[in-house]
């Protein structure tokens, strides 16, 4: 008996948990999400994104007793973000991308949009990809970075709760004598 309690009991929180899935067109559409909508949605991303920028410095020059000095010096930032790191929607572009938040800041949004030769549908991470350089993109105040070619596999995702209610009312007839 304690088995068959502890097994309903478990089925129920089993099946009342969210579930994560890919965003994708489809999702969109069988939702009937509006842009404004899409706000209130909760998005993860799917794998890590590494966004990188370095700047170098150098001079050169000679001290009092004539010995050459040659000084360089190198400043790296990395935004590094990591899977299922949640985001919400900034807006949604005129070509169907969208903006992606993952931190408050002017300009501090990621775009992700559908692949054309992709039947899935997914909204991928999207940046203009150079060859040896990786995907370059405006993150913050005009700032360029550069993400890894690991980041381009990243995709949205959402958390989906489907809840299945039945109300069901039994009443049994007694029949009827002649």
């Amino acid at each position: 008996m304690k088995r068959i309690i502890f097994s309903l009991v478990a089925l129920a929180i089993l099946s009342s948990c969210a579930v994560k899935m890919s965003f994708t067109k489809a999702l969109k559409e069988e939702y009937n999400l509006t842009d404004q909508s899409m706000k209130d949605v909760q998005f993860f991303v799917s794998s890590e994104i590494i966004l990188e920028r370095s700047s170098s410095k150098g001079s050169s020059g000679t001290t009092q007793d004539g010995t050459i000095v040659s000084t360089s010096s190198k400043e790296q930032n990395r935004i590094i973000i990591l899977p299922r790191t949640k985001c919400v929607l900034e807006e949604t572009a005129d070509n169907g991308a969208v903006l992606i938040r993952f931190e408050t800041g002017a300009g501090k949004y990621i775009t992700f949009a559908t692949r054309p030769n992709m039947d899935a549908g997914k909204y991928y991470f999207q940046a203009d990809w150079k060859q040896g350089k990786g995907g370059e993109i405006d993150y913050g105040d005009d700032e360029k970075y550069f993400a890894t070619s690991s980041s381009g596999e990243a995709y949205l995702m959402v958390k989906v709760k489907k809840s299945n209610r039945t109300k069901r009312k039994d009443r049994v007839v007694k029949g009827m004598k002649v």
